[in-house]
C-alpha cells in the first residue's frame, strides 16, 4: 500500500480529541543512499516516536554479534527448523550447514525481538504494523507484544473510555512511548 493511502486510513481512525494532534510522518531519500528514510509520530507537532533505518541495521548486527559471542547463550535448532532451512533452499545446502543456516536465522529473530523490545524500530517494521492493524482486529492489537501495533490501537476511536480505565494497571508493564500514548490519550 502506498504512504499516503496508509496514513490516510491510520488517522481515519483516530479518536476525535486526537484528530489534528497525533501524526504519522514517512520521509524517503530515494536519490541518497545514505538517507533510506524513517517514519515517526508527531503529538502537538512534536516528534515523540522515531523510526530511523540509518543505525538499525548496525545495531541489529551488533546485537546478532553479542548473542553469537555469548556462551551463556544457549540456541537449540529443531529438525523442524533445519527442515525449513532445506526446503527453503531446495536441498541445494550441503547438510552439515542446515544446522549452522538454522541457528543464524534464530539470532538474527532474537537480535530483532531484544531490538523491538528496546523501542528501536524501523521504517519496515513501520509499515508492517500499520498494515497488520489496518486488517487486524483492534483486540488483537490491544493485546500485542508490538510497540506499534498498541500505539495505533490507544489512539483509535473503537477503543472507548471505560476500556481505557480498565487497561490502567496493563499499561505499568508496557514500553515507555505506549504508556506515554496511554496518557495522551487519557487527556493527560
Amino acid at each position: 500500500m502506498i504512504w499516503s493511502k496508509m496514513k490516510q486510513q491510520l488517522e481515519s481512525f483516530l479518536c476525535p480529541t486526537l484528530i489534528g494532534r497525533v501524526e504519522y510522518r514517512s520521509t524517503s531519500y530515494r536519490y541518497l543512499p545514505d538517507k533510506i528514510g524513517q517514519c515517526y509520530i508527531t503529538v502537538d507537532k512534536k516528534e515523540v516516536f522515531n523510526m530511523n533505518d540509518r543505525t538499525n541495521m548496525i545495531r541489529w548486527y551488533q546485537t546478532e554479534q553479542e548473542i553469537k559471542n555469548d556462551l551463556d547463550i544457549k540456541i537449540s535448532v529443531s529438525e523442524e527448523d533445519i527442515e525449513g532451512v532445506r526446503k527453503g533452499s531446495g536441498g541445494a545446502i550441503p547438510e552439515e550447514r542446515l544446522a549452522v543456516i538454522a541457528k543464524n536465522r534464530k539470532i538474527s529473530v532474537c537480535a530483532k525481538e531484544i531490538l523491538s523490545a528496546q523501542g528501536i524500530l524501523s521504517k519496515s517494521d513501520f509499515y508492517t504494523a500499520a498494515n497488520n492493524f489496518l486488517s487486524g482486529s483492534i483486540e488483537d492489537c490491544l493485546e500485542s507484544r508490538d510497540i506499534l501495533m498498541n500505539i495505533f490501537a490507544l489512539v483509535d476511536r473503537r477503543v472507548g473510555k471505560k476500556r481505557l480505565l480498565n487497561m490502567k494497571e496493563k499499561m505499568k508493564t508496557k514500553h515507555p512511548i505506549v504508556q506515554y500514548f496511554y496518557e495522551v490519550r487519557m487527556g493527560k
